[in-house]
């Protein structure tokens, strides 16, 4: 308008101009404005560096085998493709289906699978390539569903892990073949309604008949009952059952046995008892049961004897007298189910990543200036602090599961102690981790990250129970910080210096940061080597002294523990922390000078500075003073800034296929037209 009117007259000429047969012609007509196109984020973001070499370099392993397998999935019906948009078509599993019928399409995938060979070598393969082979292959299989990955984790790594390590040479051949073959489908009843994280507190009990040669399981009451068993409610024909062992009214503690629990055609064995656990708020295609044991009776020979056996005249033997000790042999192998859970974590939290991140380079949002163009989301630093961060932290703990992967399948009894700590710090700070990423994607995406085909947001309940499976990840922690303590009480009666779990840091002299940190300080590995290992070394003193200070005061060393329990979590996260940046600088110093060392610099300093930032020990204890941590507060924003040109490049590279991603990670406004409606 020609001159400026006050509002109410402005509105008052609308009002007029929609009542009268002559409307006035002098106000303007409104503009048309262009609708959004939509403009693929590669036409305007270049690759910097080679995203297949970082691809194996995060993937670590069986790159090849893993594109075979996402290949063979996208060719089925079975893994629900759907065409959304021009010809873009997307698999995923269709959760508008009933509990009932995603169990029915879990079993049917899993033999889809099984008749291309996909587990062929899994439980009678041998060595570690064998076993990278399939942890890569469940990788896979978790990017499609998480109900299909944990359906197979349970049968093959636990039922059939079970019979590999505390299970002997005729276990072996009576059981392996047929279960990698799913003639038999185990399961694995450990956890009871009564007894999660403590399995010595389990009340199954089992006794010997030694007039028939025969173990004979019961549950006694009804806390004892066997819950959260997956593939129990429908499908499983066999359990490992965990109970108390009773000879002659002496118990020897927790042993594992074998049990049939269907027959051949699914009828459910005499004396067993299954219901259904229900509905959850994820992993419905997995079929969670309930077992009771009515005086079950099993051969002897189902005993698996690797750790402690009894004779056919009802003599317990084990060459492992003692009893703790004994427990700590039967809980080792089953690091299995840890490992699992971390690595599957990890993949989950980079598709949502790549989906967040693909979305923010082709949604725009707002103009800066009048009239001016909407500003892509990734281009607001407050959305870069938002993900790029996380995208950091995603690749650090990359490393970290390929490392934990190494250890795993290159396990000596030696090393069971080490992996037993390791998968704890780790199950439990990559999951927390990847719940957390979850929730910053969905509301990133903002109303289509609530759509299911999107993704991210059903991920978070299909992914939430990872935090308390296979070990609540707060009780992982203190187990950390527990093993932390042993190492350093053991280092200090022996006098001799610390040795493995990563703790050789503390026999050199202690860290001293710079009162002033800079740009190039912080950014520097030896200033980030040296303040990760300052705040672990510290806090392990700490705990140590807060713990014999309890003691001192008479309290058991157990409770004493126990009231320490906040040094024992900034421990344990501390631990957790500096463990994965070592793998990070191990990765980036196996590369030799170039564009990708260059970025994975990058993504290792924001690792680092966003650790520091994040977690309140640093100013709490002093190791960082306000300034400095100011420093890392601002360094991080310039850190995202110059993260922003490869943050397609990094999401990339992460190699997941466009089919097992999201509609809004592409074309979303083609994926939500008319037409896409019509077909």
């Amino acid at each position: 308008m020609a001159s400026p009117i006050d509002r109410p007259t402005f509105r008052t000429r609308i009002l007029l101009n929609h009542l009268l047969l002559n409307p006035d012609q002098t106000l303007p007509p409104l503009a048309p404005s262009p609708c959004l196109n939509y403009s693929p984020p590669e036409l305007s973001n270049s690759f910097r560096f080679d995203t297949r070499e970082m691809r194996k370099l995060s993937d670590g392993h069986h790159v090849a085998d893993r594109d075979w397998l996402f290949g063979l999935m996208t060719q089925s019906k079975l893994f629900c493709p759907r065409e959304r948009g021009a010809g873009r078509v997307f698999v995923g599993p269709d959760y508008n289906q009933s509990m009932e019928q995603q169990r029915e399409m879990t079993l049917r995938r899993i033999e889809y699978l099984l008749g291309r060979g996909v587990f062929e070598g899994w439980l009678t393969g041998k060595g570690p390539e064998a076993e990278l082979r399939k942890l890569a292959f469940l990788e896979v299989m978790g990017i499609f569903d998480h109900s299909l990955a944990i359906k197979l984790g349970v049968h093959f790594f636990l039922w059939g892990g079970a019979i590999q390590f505390f299970g002997t040479k005729h276990h072996h051949e009576k059981w392996l073949r047929d279960s990698e073959h799913y003639v038999v489908k185990g399961c694995f009843s450990m956890t009871e309604l009564g007894h999660g994280s403590n399995v010595r507190g389990i009340e199954t009990v089992t006794i010997y008949d030694s007039s028939t040669g025969e173990f004979v399981i019961n549950t006694p009451c009804e806390s004892a009952q066997k819950y959260w068993i997956g593939g129990a409610a429908n499908h499983a024909t066999h359990t490992i059952v965990f109970s108390q062992l009773n000879i002659d009214g002496t118990n020897h503690g927790v042993h594992a046995f074998i049990a049939q629990i269907r027959d051949a055609n699914g009828n459910v064995c005499p004396n067993i008892r299954i219901a259904d656990c229900g509905h959850k708020i994820g992993l419905n295609g997995v079929d969670n049961g309930r077992i009771w044991f009515d005086n079950v009776r099993i051969p002897r020979e189902n005993l698996l004897n690797s750790v402690a056996n009894v004779s056919p005249d009802g003599q317990y033997l084990s060459a492992i007298k003692n009893p703790d000790q004994r427990f700590a042999a039967f809980m080792a192998p089953l690091t299995s189910g840890r490992v699992t859970i971390a690595c599957s974590a990890i993949y989950t939290s980079k598709i949502g990543l790549a989906i967040a991140i693909r979305y923010s380079l082709s949604r725009q949002a707002f103009s800066v200036t009048p009239n001016g163009p909407e500003v892509l989301l990734l281009d607001y630093p407050s959305h870069q602090r938002r993900l790029l961060p996380l995208l950091a932290k995603t690749y650090a703990m990359s490393f970290a599961a390929n490392y934990l992967k190494t250890i795993y399948v290159t396990r000596t009894p030696e090393s069971n102690k080490t992996i037993h700590v390791v998968s704890s710090a780790f199950k439990a700070t990559l999951t927390w981790h990847n719940m957390r990423t979850l929730q910053e994607c969905r509301e990133a995406c903002g109303g289509q990250g609530v759509k299911t085909e999107n993704r991210v947001g059903h991920l978070k309940g299909e992914f939430d129970v990872q935090s308390t499976f296979e070990g609540d990840n707060n009780v992982l922690m203190q187990q950390v910080s527990k093993a932390l303590l042993a190492e350093y009480m053991a280092a200090q009666k022996r006098n001799r210096p610390f040795k493995g779990l990563g703790l050789e840091h503390m026999n050199k002299s202690c860290p001293v940061i710079p009162s002033q940190l800079t740009n190039s300080t912080l950014r520097s590995i030896q200033f980030q080597t040296d303040i990760f290992c300052l705040r672990e070394r510290d806090l392990l003193n700490r705990f140590a002294a807060e713990v014999s200070a309890h003691e001192a005061q008479g309290q058991s060393k157990e409770y004493a523990f126990i009231l320490s329990y906040q040094l024992a979590e900034d421990l344990g996260k501390a631990f957790s922390e500096r463990s994965i940046f070592q793998t990070f600088i191990e990765a980036e110093a196996a590369l030799s000078s170039g564009s990708l060392k260059d970025i994975l610099g990058l993504v290792r300093t924001m690792y680092a500075l966003i650790s520091l930032e994040e977690d309140a020990s640093f100013l709490r204890y002093g190791y960082l003073s306000p300034d400095n941590a100011a420093a890392v507060r601002k360094e991080v924003a310039k850190l995202c800034s110059e993260l922003r040109p490869h943050a397609l490049a990094l999401v990339s590279s992460f190699g997941i296929p466009d089919a097992f991603l999201s509609p809004i990670a592409y074309n979303w406004i083609e994926a939500n037209s008319w037409f896409s409606v019509q077909k």
